[in-house]
């Protein structure tokens, strides 16, 4: 039987930032769906370090995010459209709306969820240049 709720610490969840090729220099990228046990919600958290980018965009076919800044502020991209974030701050984004963000001096920190299907993301590489 599963259980009713879980309880887990943000901080406690693997760091994939790695997998992808980026250091804490950079950013961290938490992805909880599986620690929490969510069977259909997608659910992560995003660290980016100060004056820094995400390093690719990220776009989904079906899928629709809300993003939630917790702390910090920067911008986020989406497609052609830049738009300053700042703490509590709550962004929805469509499907198909390419989105990255970037942080400002003290850094930014994100919360994202939205439902999850397998297979539906696509990692656009080199997606926001200056």
């Amino acid at each position: 039987m599963r259980n009713p709720f879980t309880h887990k610490k943000l901080t406690e969840v693997k760091n994939s930032a790695p997998e992808f090729g980026f250091g804490d220099d950079i950013m961290e990228a938490r992805f909880a769906k599986d620690d929490l046990e969510a069977e259909d919600t997608g659910f992560s958290f995003h660290r980016i370090m100060p004056g820094k980018r995400q390093p690719f965009g990220h776009v989904h076919e079906e899928a629709e995010e809300v993003y939630v800044v917790v702390r910090g502020s920067g911008l986020l991209k989406l497609d052609d459209e830049i738009i300053e974030v700042e703490s509590l701050d709550a962004i929805r984004v469509s499907p198909q709306v390419t989105r990255a963000f970037e942080a400002g001096d003290n850094g930014l920190e994100v919360i994202a969820f939205g439902p999850r299907r397998d297979g539906d993301g696509s990692i656009v590489p080199e997606w926001w240049t200056d």
